[in-house]
């Protein structure tokens, strides 16, 4: 498929102007796996909460937004996976399941599902839209990161909320400006040089 074929074809994410194989997309899917897992070694703690300010929520959406619903949910699949079995690449060099964070890991695969499949549908070619999928993703991340949180620290769902997402919004606002920016970007650049 040509890039011109792919910019202008309903239902084409940035993952599909690349020649189509079974090789890409494995290569999409544990590449996706890997930014996350780089992206979650930049964390900073935040006093007061087990869980770190890190880059892999912007990962997470960003792989989802860029591969589809079906090649997101693999590749933080993989990620979470490979982190349970052992593999420490969790925010803060993490492995497991039984951080109080893990949450926000099962939240992450399935908002890059749902921002995928917005994709699909148009979600990432314009900056509005590409902000409605954005805010989406995280309010799925937390609407499993701190219940989550609360069960498996035994905090009142209040307390998870004060240290597992009030001093996360601004943060998330950055990431999410900075991914409804880029995505409408790269598609305007592609159809230029389409």
């Amino acid at each position: 498929m040509s890039t011109a074929s792919a910019t202008s074809r309903p239902g084409a994410v940035l993952a599909d102007l690349l020649p189509a194989s079974r090789t890409r997309d494995i290569a999409l899917v544990v590449g996706g796996a890997a930014l996350t897992g780089v992206a979650a070694q930049i964390a900073l703690p935040i006093p007061g909460s087990p869980v770190p300010v890190s880059g892999q929520t912007f990962a997470a959406l960003l792989v989802g937004t860029a591969l589809g619903a079906r090649r997101g949910f693999l590749s933080l699949g993989l990620y979470a996976v490979a982190g349970m079995a052992g593999l420490p690449w969790f925010a803060e060099g993490e492995a497991g399941w039984g951080m109080p964070s893990f949450g926000y890991i099962l939240g992450m695969l399935l908002a890059a599902t749902v921002v995928g499949g917005l994709a699909r549908r148009g979600a990432d070619r314009s900056v509005p839209r590409a902000a409605g999928a954005m805010v989406l993703g995280s309010v799925i991340i937390y609407a499993i990161g701190v219940p989550y949180l609360a069960l498996s620290t035994g905090m009142t769902l209040t307390q998870a909320v004060a240290a597992g997402l009030t001093p996360f919004l601004i943060g998330d606002a950055v990431k999410a400006a900075l991914a409804m920016g880029a995505l409408p970007a790269a598609w305007k650049l592609i159809g230029r040089k389409g």
